[in-house]
């Protein structure tokens, strides 16, 4: 699989989501500071957020508001297509 196929798989815990978190600032080229003020929150939370500490859901979603995203709910089961991929045989494709 792909970098961007496996981070299509649903999160489900929480240091996966502070990771996801933190790849996604430093994509947007975002500060701690920058996303914690604009989500009303202090640096320290955004930290704690992106080490998978629990923050609160609701200021989960005011930092992730601040980056432009959201959240879904979706299946944890990969669908076929996705257990395909993960175990495609690389050299036959």
């Amino acid at each position: 699989m792909t970098s961007s196929e496996i981070h299509a798989l649903p999160i489900v815990f929480a240091p996966e989501f502070g990771e996801a978190f933190r790849r996604e600032r430093k994509a947007q080229g975002r500060t701690q500071q920058w996303v914690a003020e604009k989500a009303g929150v202090t640096r320290f939370t955004i930290t704690q957020l992106e080490s998978g500490q629990n923050v609160g859901l609701h200021h989960a979603l005011a930092a992730l508001t601040a980056l432009g995203k959201g959240l879904s709910i979706v299946s944890v089961r990969p669908d076929y297509d996705q257990i395909k991929e993960m175990f495609r045989d690389d050299e036959g494709s």
